[in-house]
């Protein structure tokens, strides 16, 4: 098959260019910067990044969308759209990244799928962020697009809080505001493809910081998963609609278990280095089996 991969130069789009040449497939890597579209009355329609016509693909592999204006990243995303309504395979499909790299609507779509979340207000006003802030007491303030622990920000005093909301103001955000849950520094990172779980690990922050992302040093280390909360894993990743995707749960100190977020563009390289998995090639397998049927999304039985 001809595999085109949107994204950006890097480990991820290494392995999956090694899994998929190992099967045999024909991969170009090409930027969503470079994308462009022709358009007119005399043609069917052409997408492009150069030189490679995207239409034509048999598959397309949607890595990292960079940053950009908010034309640009509606662009990019648009162009995803029009790629699959073209009958091209695109994995994970628009729609699931749409619903996954937003906080607010992932949150929300994990509600309704009666999974349990964290105590979470989002808004656009400073004063009602801080009326949230001051009825949870413990809060992180973060951004509702990003990843990786950046500019996450936890704060207990009011006057802090008011000064970190303040300053936020100026760039007209959406404020998302969470009930900080005692977790002892530690959470656990599943992955799932195709409607199973892989491999899950436990991560630990490191000395220092409350934030677990192995990304910032935290510490990774397989982790046996309860079948209850292998459930939860599959079912937040059905509410996205996503082929594969990681999903974080953040295990409290009384026993309970919440969903945290569901990342649809995923990184797995701690998963990787602490389970010896060969992640690439599961999430190649089950992009072949869907262009092999030519069916949307699987969504498990849960």
């Amino acid at each position: 098959m001809r595999i085109v991969i949107l994204g950006a130069p890097g480990w991820h789009t290494d392995e999956l260019r090694r899994a998929l040449t190992d099967r045999q497939h024909v991969v170009h890597v090409v930027p969503y910067e470079r994308l462009v579209a022709r358009l007119g009355a005399r043609r069917e329609g052409a997408l492009s990044s150069e030189g490679a016509a995207v239409l034509e693909a048999d598959a397309v592999l949607a890595r990292l969308i960079p940053d950009g204006s908010l034309e640009q990243i509606i662009y990019r995303v648009d162009a995803l759209h029009w790629i699959e309504d073209r009958g091209v395979t695109v994995m994970n499909s628009p729609r699931a990244i749409e619903r996954s790299v937003d906080k607010f609507y992932t949150t929300a779509l994990l509600q309704e799928a009666g999974l349990p979340t964290p105590e979470t207000v989002v808004c656009e006003n400073t004063a009602d962020a801080m009326a949230a802030v001051e009825a949870m007491g413990d809060v992180v303030i973060k951004p509702i697009f990003g990843s990786m622990g950046h500019g996450i920000v936890r704060v207990s005093d009011p006057d802090v809080a008011f000064r970190v909301l303040r300053s936020l103001e100026q760039v007209r955000p959406v404020f998302y505001v969470q009930r900080v849950l005692d977790h002892g520094g530690c959470d656990v990172r599943v992955f799932v493809v195709g409607g199973r779980v892989l491999g899950a690990i436990e991560r630990r922050a490191p000395d220092g910081d409350w934030r677990t992302n192995v990304s910032r040093g935290g510490m990774a280390r397989p982790f046996p998963l309860p079948i209850a909360w292998e459930q939860f894993a599959l079912r937040a990743v059905a509410a996205v609609g996503a082929d594969y995707a990681g999903v974080d749960l953040l295990p409290v100190r009384d026993g309970g278990v919440f969903v945290l977020e569901v990342n649809g563009i995923p990184g797995w390289r701690g998963l990787q280095t602490a389970t010896g998995l060969d992640v690439a090639t599961v999430i190649v397998e089950h992009l072949e089996e869907r262009v092999r049927r030519g069916q949307p999304v699987v969504q498990p039985s849960v």
